[in-house]
């Protein structure tokens, strides 16, 4: 193996699995490390796995691949299809949260056809959350703390064409000990009675927020403003958060 030229020992190196790379590999010797920490060996890892991007807009080819491996939604039943189901922090203003079937009543269907559900608020506020452990899904500390990968955040609102709303939503990166590192707080979204209904979405990305990012925060309610008894309140679903490539 010493005797092989790097471009034939990448070609082979490029054939183990990502972790045995990263874990075993790079300690055989130090011509090991140096590939395996090296872009051409992830550059062509990228490519037999169809991971494209160009060359001139990723700084470090290695995280690149791990990024865009795990890239999924953080989010846990983010359409209420488990009911309030991995939501914490639940706040039941009024007559509390609800999920209901699309499209519902005085209200439209949601732009994709794979959301099936959304959750809606009552009379008063009502307001859930959900805390992302980045270190159990993956994540490790020296990725977040060195590459500081950008972090996504979506959300969609809408109303009932008969009924007013409002709507907000706040997304904090926490640190170990939980102090508030990063945040993004929407305005107080304002939606009229007599509306068209119509689902929109709502986005924020995270990026350049410093080292010792452990936990994202995120959290989104609304009430109606008629204080009609029932569920006359804002509509939400299909939230995301993303950590990107």
């Amino acid at each position: 193996m010493e005797s092989l030229p790097d471009a034939v020992l990448i070609r082979i190196l490029a054939s183990i699995p990502a972790a045995e790379l990263v874990l075993v590999c790079r300690l055989v010797c130090c011509q090991w490390k140096n590939l395996v920490d090296g872009a051409a060996l992830w550059i062509l890892k990228c490519q037999q796995e169809g991971l494209s991007r160009a060359e001139s807009d990723v700084e470090n080819w290695q995280s690149f691949y791990f990024l865009s491996k795990k890239r999924k939604n953080l989010i846990k039943n983010p359409c209420g299809e488990e009911d309030l189901e991995h939501w914490g922090e639940v706040e039941n203003g009024g007559d509390g949260w609800k999920v209901e079937e699309l499209p519902g009543d005085f209200g439209k269907e949601f732009p994709s056809e794979e959301v099936h559900k959304y959750f809606v608020t009552s009379y008063e506020w009502c307001r859930k959350a959900q805390v992302i452990d980045l270190r159990a899904e993956g994540y490790w500390e020296e990725l977040m703390d060195t590459t500081q990968p950008k972090i996504t955040v979506r959300d969609w609102y809408a109303g009932r064409s008969d009924a007013g709303c409002l709507y907000e939503l706040s997304v904090k990166l926490l640190s170990e000990n939980e102090d508030v590192l990063a945040e993004y707080k929407s305005e107080t979204v304002t939606i009229p009675e007599g509306n068209d209904a119509s689902w929109t979405e709502i986005s924020h990305t995270f990026s350049s927020y410093g080292p010792g990012v452990r936990f994202v925060r995120f959290e989104h309610g609304g009430q109606d403003t008629l204080f009609w008894q029932g569920w006359y309140g804002v509509r939400v679903t299909s939230s995301s958060v993303t950590v990107e490539p």
